[in-house]
């Protein structure tokens, strides 16, 4: 039996790296100012790693929009799958050539594209989409606050968050 309410142990959860990050940054900084020596030498990296850890924090708690939507995300070794009461299907993280927000859908979805197959839809309020922050953040280019504004605004129609860019080199010089 629990004496904290779900929607309390909710919001903890929800904010969990940034109370880490912080209760971290709090052992830096009373070593720091605490007893000295060699203790004192150590808090500076402490308090650095809690500081960077409630940064984190701070973007993926952004990120959780909530659970409890339709259908389960997994992430293996680059592979994104979702598997939803109507549709389904995986993406290599390697393969999205455009990620778009589209708050049309109720609820809000990810659509991830790739070349030559059709668009993979997922709830942003899917169980385990929160994943998907480590996989958006690691695309090149692409500005983690951006996504995070448009996550938590309310735009009116799809949104492109990233869009790769042609690797190729351009041939107007071969002219």
């Amino acid at each position: 039996m629990s004496f904290i309410r779900p929607e309390a142990r909710a919001a903890l959860w929800r904010w969990r790296e940034v109370l880490a990050g912080i209760a971290i940054a709090l052992v830096g900084l009373s070593w720091i100012t605490g007893p000295g020596g060699l203790l004192g030498w150590v808090g500076w990296p402490t308090l650095l790693a809690g500081t960077g850890l409630t940064v984190v924090g701070l973007q993926r708690a952004r990120f959780r929009t909530g659970s409890g939507g339709p259908g389960v995300v997994t992430l293996d070794e680059g592979e994104i799958t979702y598997m939803g009461p109507l549709t389904g299907g995986s993406v290599a993280a390697a393969d999205i050539e455009r990620l778009t927000l589209d708050p049309a859908l109720m609820p809000a979805h990810w659509v991830l594209e790739r070349p030559g197959q059709p668009p993979l839809l997922i709830p942003v309020n899917a169980e385990g989409a929160e994943a998907l922050f480590d996989v958006f953040a690691s695309l090149p280019g692409l500005r983690t606050e951006r996504m995070l504004a448009e996550l938590n605004g309310a735009p009116r129609h799809a949104v492109v968050i990233w869009e790769r860019t042609s690797s190729r080199p351009s041939t107007q010089w071969l002219h």
